[in-house]
């Protein structure tokens, strides 16, 4: 849906009411008349994020600030659904069957849980 659809939705359950809320921010800035929805921008404004949270974690931050961290992430991802007219839920539901499908693999950092096959 674009802004003004989320804007004027009527939220069905905790999701529709996250994703409106995020696209009320998006309305009140005028983020799709302002460059806002912009992809390499918002993939930008998603690195620095992701290294916010990063050094909150490594410098040992308190977790307060790393929970306010990963909202912005979160914010942003649900962000970049309005701003691409993607249905982030239904996206999720149809990964995570994909993903409780898989095995685990344990390599030198830890597990993952992928389709790639690691070749040691």
């Amino acid at each position: 849906m674009s802004v003004l659809d989320w804007v004027a939705h009527e939220p069905d359950g905790e999701w529709d009411v996250m994703m409106k809320k995020v696209a009320e921010f998006h309305h009140k800035h005028d983020f799709a008349g302002k460059n806002g929805h912009d992809m390499g921008y918002r993939i930008a404004l998603t690195v620095e994020e992701l290294g916010e949270l990063s050094a909150a974690i490594t410098k040992g931050k308190p977790l307060e600030e790393c929970a306010e961290e990963m909202a912005d992430i979160l914010i942003l991802l649900m962000g970049h659904s309005i701003a691409m007219k993607i249905d982030l839920k239904s996206a999720f539901e149809k990964k995570y069957h994909r993903i409780m499908q898989r095995e685990a693999l344990t390599g030198r950092l830890g597990v993952r849980v992928t389709e790639y096959q690691n070749s040691e």
